[in-house]
């Protein structure tokens, strides 16, 4: 996927899985990247630029606190991926109920 395909796409963002741990870090509350780096066995220039996709897409927000950058999570773009993921949990409940109603009757 092209870069730019991914830092306009939330779910593009989230399918990389250092993004996606980035966030549940930053779900603790604000940071910066050298924090954030630790966990991770790559670079702090790699951390970067995952940071930046999170915040090209909007779940992340920074901002410079003297020299420093800190990081926080912004879940508000979450809700697209949320309200997808509720179709078809509604999709599987119906199923689930239908097998329920099945396994009611024949067992």
């Amino acid at each position: 996927m092209s870069r730019l395909a991914v830092s306009t796409d939330v779910f593009a963002a989230i399918a990389d899985p250092t993004r996606r741990a980035i966030l549940d870090q930053l779900r603790a509350g604000e940071q910066p990247v050298k924090q954030l780096a630790e966990p991770f066995a790559m670079s702090l220039p790699a951390i970067s630029q995952h940071l930046q996709v999170l915040c090209e897409v909007g779940l992340v927000q920074m901002r410079k606190a003297g020299r420093q950058r800190l990081y926080r999570l912004n879940p508000e773009p979450l809700k697209q991926v949320s309200d997808w993921i509720a179709d078809y949990e509604q999709f599987w409940q119906e199923k689930l109920d239908i097998l329920s109603n099945y396994l009611e009757e024949n067992v």
